[in-house]
């Protein structure tokens, strides 16, 4: 059993609940609480793991609650509640409906759970992280968002498949914002230490980077109704688990960037060093010249929807 006293994920969607089931089975806190606004959807979803224990063999105590008050106490905090976009929808749209639910629950957490790590995944992900930063008012180290893991994860499944190895043997680093400028940093991806570049040709990894860049949006397209939440849920449970055994991880997280990799006041995916306090540090890495401008490129996307953001309303 971890150190961690409690985990409250909030938002008991897909994504919310597959979460809690991922980290009660594996036993990573003495408590996950569930919180959304949904009448009888946490305590339901939060029983129904609750059952299943006695067969699983964790020991975790799963709970569920409408009320904010839930997330007093926590070690950590996991934002997961949000809108995606719809048929419709402006980007505009979309930021003032997130940013509404994400100051709330920004706000309880500094008056509830000041010394909690938080890890959000409300989308767009790199702007919601520097917003629910700058309502809360933690330190930039206790508050990043889940979008780099999860992109390097996709990434490493398309070479595994590609060339029939091992995914686990694949090992990358995706930078930059959660979308379609993402950069995946061919220069550190290799297969049991052998760089990509010696084991596929520049066309083929070219098509694995815009597939991965591209990612998300396949899979809301097959399903029609939803979007993924089998992958993001085993990435963000990652996330949690290095913060809970205090792992001291080196992965891919979006941070508030000051100075490094040339950018400011910014939150976008560069390596990290993940512990029990959350970020310890960034490692900031040498990129190839056309790495670099993607860098930038996305920098640019994120700051486009951070001003879209500062002249919504509240």
């Amino acid at each position: 059993m971890s150190g961690l006293a409690k985990v409250v994920v909030l938002g008991a969607g897909n994504i919310g609940g597959s979460l809690a089931q991922r980290l009660a089975e594996m036993d990573v806190a003495r408590e996950v609480m569930l919180v959304d606004i949904v009448e009888g959807l946490p305590e339901g979803k939060a029983l129904d793991l609750q059952e299943s224990a006695p067969i699983l063999g964790f020991s975790t105590r799963v709970r569920g609650s409408t009320s904010l008050d839930a997330i007093a106490g926590a070690d950590v905090v996991v934002e997961t509640a949000g809108l995606a976009r719809k048929p419709g929808m402006s980007r505009s749209d979309l930021l003032e409906k997130n940013a509404a639910i994400v100051r709330g629950h920004a706000q309880a957490v500094r008056a509830k759970a000041p010394n909690a790590v938080c890890v959000v995944v409300t989308n767009p992900v790199d702007v919601m992280t520097h917003y629910f930063r700058a309502q809360c008012g933690l330190p930039a180290s206790r508050v990043f968002g889940e979008s780099g893991t999860l992109d390097a994860a996709r990434f490493r499944w398309f070479v595994a498949e590609a060339l029939g190895v091992a995914p686990r043997d694949v090992t990358a680093f995706v930078l930059g914002s959660h979308g379609d400028t993402m950069v995946p940093i061919l220069s550190l991806s290799s297969v049991a230490g052998v760089p990509l570049a010696r084991l596929l040709p520049a066309d083929r990894l070219a098509a694995i980077v815009e597939r991965t860049q591209k990612g998300g949006g396949e899979i809301v397209n097959l399903l029609k109704t939803g979007s993924a939440f089998y992958a993001p849920t085993a990435s963000q449970a990652e996330l949690v688990a290095a913060i809970a055994r205090d792992e001291h991880r080196l992965v891919s997280v979006s941070a508030q960037l000051d100075g490094a990799f040339g950018e400011r006041d910014v939150y976008l995916s560069v390596p990290s060093v993940l512990g029990r306090n959350g970020i310890e540090r960034i490692v900031e890495v040498d990129l190839a010249p056309a790495e670099r401008t993607a860098f930038a490129k996305s920098a640019a996307a994120v700051r486009d929807d951070l001003a879209i953001l500062a002249k919504l309303p509240g």
